[in-house]
């Protein structure tokens, strides 16, 4: 059973960092690539940022720059920093793993979801 489990969110000022981190059971990943979601309340889910095996990204326009996106295949992990961090950034946050090995940005794309963790960021 494949499990992706999220951690490391919380409530932070405007200004500050959080790293969350996605670890990945059941199968590896590590030739496949991985992405983060995020939900704000009312909002559709939204493309943050993806990997691919060997550490391409790719990050929405929104958050390149502030976010960075890692991995480390030795403990079938995925990490997000994420810096500079503004209310807007506030949501639920998803770790999802493709499949596939290419890049995608679309949520229909990735076939495992974590349960996603908090991230609040206040004013």
């Amino acid at each position: 059973q494949v499990r992706l489990v999220e951690s490391g969110g919380g409530l932070v000022q405007a200004g500050g960092s959080l790293r969350l981190s996605c670890a990945a059971s059941g199968r590896t990943f590590n030739g496949q690539a991985m992405g983060w979601f995020r939900q704000a309340p009312g909002k559709e889910r939204e493309f943050v940022g993806a990997i691919t095996g060997s550490s391409r990204t790719r990050y929405a326009g929104s958050v390149k720059g502030r976010f960075t996106i890692s991995r480390d295949n030795t403990e079938n992990t995925v990490y997000l920093q994420m810096n500079t961090l503004r209310p807007e950034d506030t949501a639920v946050y998803y770790c999802a793993a493709r499949l596939g090995a290419a890049l995608t940005t679309t949520t229909r794309t990735y076939d495992y979801w974590g349960q996603g963790t908090q991230v609040t960021v206040s004013s």
